[in-house]
């Protein structure tokens, strides 16, 4: 290519450069406001102050008095690693059973199980919380965990990707006397770390941010939640946007940094990569 074809191709590229700037500064600008926000009053917050200002601390200091910050971010730390761990085992199990061993009747079960991805959740609250009541789950890990632990998403999510798993693979370690549980668990699991991955931000992410189930089985404020707490602090009949802000801003932090930690393999587990 000569140097001026060169510039020319360059050339053509800039609307293109210019397009990803302003469709990167669209999607970044959110998350500058809501720290931009946590550092200025509610007033300079209404007025629609976008530098950031010196009111953190204090800010910071309103939201730790008024609400049950330290524990909120416990129990969503608890809650959602709890359920991530436990989710991940149930699904990749079914997941792989499915593939692994599928016949005519598990397709049939399968495509039953997919059925469930179009039921709303709101259809299942009312029936999920009788039940999770008279079982004395009301206020438990177990009680918020239930419903998340296996979702037809997830299982089809480790199904998918486990077409990529190499049969021979497991022909050759049950030649050599490995049984099933040993082959899922030595072979399996390593061998689709990526997809493991990926399906612990997904979860981690769906159970930090859960909202509306929470709200319904945790009705004791020591096991408040922190989307539950960023709830109580638009309540009222006044809302101080800056303390708002400061505890939507610890909310986001840990999601931001699972997913940043784990973007790689995210990437990859998403597009169905065996390592």
């Amino acid at each position: 290519m000569t140097k001026k074809n060169k510039s020319a191709s360059q050339r053509r590229l800039i609307p293109t450069y210019i397009f990803l700037v302003i469709v990167s500064f669209i999607s970044v600008f959110p998350l500058y406001w809501m720290i931009a926000a946590a550092t200025n009053t509610s007033t300079d917050v209404s007025r629609g102050k976008i530098i950031p200002g010196t009111y953190f601390i204090e800010n910071f200091r309103n939201l730790i008095s008024q609400q049950p910050l330290w524990g909120s971010l416990w129990n969503s730390f608890f809650y959602a690693i709890l359920t991530t761990i436990v989710c991940l085992l149930i699904c990749s199990i079914a997941g792989y059973g499915f593939e692994i061993y599928h016949d005519k009747a598990k397709d049939g079960l399968f495509s039953v199980l997919l059925l469930a991805m179009m039921v709303p959740q709101v259809a299942t609250m009312v029936p999920l919380f009788q039940m999770f009541s008279k079982a004395g789950l009301l206020n438990t890990a177990v009680g918020f965990m239930m419903p998340m632990i296996s979702t037809p998403f997830m299982i089809m999510m480790f199904r998918q990707n486990a077409r990529a798993f190499p049969v021979d693979i497991i022909e050759a370690a049950r030649i050599d006397g490995l049984n099933e549980l040993q082959i899922f668990f030595r072979m399996f699991i390593p061998t689709m770390r990526s997809t493991y991955a990926a399906a612990a931000v997904i979860t981690f992410m769906n159970a930090w941010n859960s909202y509306l189930w929470p709200k319904v089985i945790m009705q004791d404020n020591s096991a408040m939640t922190m989307p539950m707490l960023i709830a109580n602090l638009i309540t009222g009949y006044v809302t101080d946007y800056g303390m708002l802000m400061c505890g939507v801003l610890f909310c986001s932090i840990p999601t931001m940094i699972v997913f940043f930690v784990l973007q790689k393999q995210f990437a990859e587990g998403i597009t169905g990569a065996v390592k």
